[in-house]
């Protein structure tokens, strides 16, 4: 018999980067309403406490924590948060990330190659390696990094760069730490409706490209990637490591237009 618990995270606590807007925001309502206790983190204090006190005029049990992911002292202080709030953390969202440049490699900035990589690599290892011990002495953790179809394509310059290097980041770790049952996946969404996309799906003719090539007929949303972080975290993902979840409409099989 099928065990009508298997996405249940009641008792669970889940820290959440990136969690004000867009997909992280999607991720961490998501989890909420399966019952995880959620800390919300992104840079301003304000849109943490707003997003945390959404949560828990919905029934949901959020606390906001302001961190800059790229600031290692912020990072150790996000989990020190969480530890002292909740004395354990389950499940770590890798959702914050940067592009500051939109061009190809051979025009890049020093600088901005530094800060994507930076920040949507090295701040989700530096992340991953304060809070996984924690999980591995209970013998249970999830861990979900967003990468991005950028990852297995050849463009999107350096920021697709970092979401292929997090896509291999996620395999590492979850054989490092497989032994003590902590997972380590990576979601990988389309295009997908957020501020950080907004200069795709802004442009008609991107827009129109992306109607055309998209099987489903149309761009995601991100309450689509949500369900997938539920599922990776909970019960119901339980053999499920060192993946890569495409969730894109359909783009990445497609050759070419519709005839």
């Amino acid at each position: 018999m099928i065990d009508n618990s298997l996405f249940d995270l009641s008792g669970k606590v889940a820290v959440v980067t990136g969690a004000t807007k867009g997909i992280g925001k999607a991720i961490a309502e998501a989890l909420a309403a399966f019952g995880a206790r959620v800390v919300i983190s992104s840079r301003k204090e304000a849109m943490c406490e707003a997003v945390a006190e959404e949560i828990n005029d919905a029934g949901g049990e959020a606390i906001g924590v302001p961190c800059n992911i790229s600031d290692t002292a912020q990072l150790r202080h996000l989990v020190d948060r969480a530890l002292d709030h909740w004395e354990q953390i389950d499940v770590l969202v890798c959702n914050a990330a940067v592009n500051p440049h939109f061009g190809p490699l051979a025009e890049i900035p020093e600088e901005a190659y530094d800060k994507i990589m930076d920040t949507n690599v090295k701040s989700n290892l530096w992340l991953c390696n304060m809070v996984i011990p924690q999980m591995a002495e209970r013998k249970d953790g999830a861990v979900i990094i967003v990468s991005s179809i950028g990852g297995l394509k050849g463009k999107l310059g350096a920021y697709a760069l970092s979401k292929a290097a997090d896509m291999q980041l996620a395999r590492n770790l979850a054989v490092e730490w497989g032994r003590a049952n902590v997972r380590v996946n990576c979601i990988a969404p389309g295009l997908v409706r957020t501020d950080m996309a907004r200069a795709l799906w802004e442009d008609d003719h991107a827009y129109a490209q992306a109607m055309e090539s998209y099987p489903l007929g149309r761009i995601g949303e991100p309450e689509d990637i949500a369900g997938a972080a539920v599922f990776l975290a909970s019960r119901a993902g339980a053999w499920v490591t060192g993946q890569s979840l495409v969730i894109d409409g359909g783009v990445t099989i497609m050759s070419g237009r519709y005839t």
